[in-house]
């Protein structure tokens, strides 16, 4: 069962916006997007009260940066068990992996999430269990006891030019030990943080603090990594409240946002594509998350 009331109706507006953008010249569209909707009738939700639908909510997608969220919300949790130590630097290192996007900072996250470091090939014991401390974050999802976490995967590290050494092992043949996440479930942990439904409130607030961005012109000509231009935030109107982690590389084009305006009821919208047209494609996200939320707009 999903965390959601399923919507018959968001369903079928999903799969016509679908069906005029592909129009569009975008081929093979419906097989490389995953989606998930969620509208609320409240400006102050719960857990699970929204109504909403999703495109492939369960197909497993490279989430790039997007993963990052899930480790800024797992260092929360560490530091409320005093399984890690809240100190200025970790709080910088979330700031940047969260805001900027840094790469480096998450590195740092995830090392004191694991309690591992990068580095050369290991000898086999070491190896084993270098590796098994990797799978935390994992254990700790499982923990949730969510439908949605099933077969996700969060142990990688995120990078610029590639993993190396130990890294690079760790990502298996195949990259088949690459991080994964769908639609639904991280509709389900970023619905978590914005509802206080994961770790306590103010661990939550200081989570929407780093996840909140700016649609100002002039604040994201200033920040060309902005995470609002060729993602959902830019398909939004002036005023809008936006709460957001996108991720891209050469293959995936991601976004995860929570989005209203003053006085309004909110709305929640991920959105993953995948292939390499769909990654240089800087306007299929706006295009969507516009046409979505005037639908949004005119039916509250």
């Amino acid at each position: 069962m999903a965390f959601y009331r399923s919507s018959h109706r968001m369903s079928s507006q999903i799969g016509d916006l679908l069906n005029q953008i592909a129009k569009k010249g975008r081929i093979g569209l419906h097989k490389n997007i995953a989606i998930t909707w969620i509208r609320y009738q409240t400006n102050n939700p719960e857990p699970g009260c929204g109504r909403g639908t999703s495109w492939s909510g369960e197909k497993l997608v490279y989430p790039a940066s997007v993963v990052k969220l899930i480790y800024a919300v797992a260092a929360e949790v560490w530091q409320q068990n005093k399984y890690v130590l809240e100190t200025p630097e970790l709080r910088r290192a979330l700031h940047d992996m969260i805001c900027d996007s840094s790469n480096d900072a998450t590195s740092l996250v995830v090392d004191l999430l694991s309690g591992t470091t990068s580095g050369p090939s290991m000898i086999e014991e070491r190896w084993e269990a270098w590796q098994k401390q990797r799978q935390v974050v994992n254990e700790w999802l499982a923990t949730l006891n969510w439908e949605e976490v099933k077969l996700i995967n969060c142990c990688q590290k995120t990078w610029s030019d590639g993993p190396y050494g130990r890294e690079k092992e760790f990502y298996k043949d195949g990259n088949t030990n690459r991080n994964a996440m769908t639609t639904k479930f991280t509709a389900r942990i970023l619905e978590a943080v914005m509802t206080n439904g994961i770790a306590s409130p103010p661990a939550c607030k200081r989570l929407r603090a780093l996840l909140e961005r700016s649609l100002d012109y002039n604040d994201r000509k200033s920040n060309p990594d902005n995470q609002i231009d060729g993602f959902i935030g830019e398909g939004l109107p002036r005023g809008t409240k936006i709460w957001s982690k996108a991720g891209w590389m050469s293959q995936v084009r991601n976004d995860a946002a929570w989005l209203s305006l003053p006085n309004s009821n909110p709305m929640l919208l991920i959105v993953f594509t995948q292939g390499r047209q769909y990654s240089n494609d800087e306007k299929l996200l706006p295009e969507l998350a516009k046409a979505l939320f005037q639908i949004h707009l005119e039916d509250n």
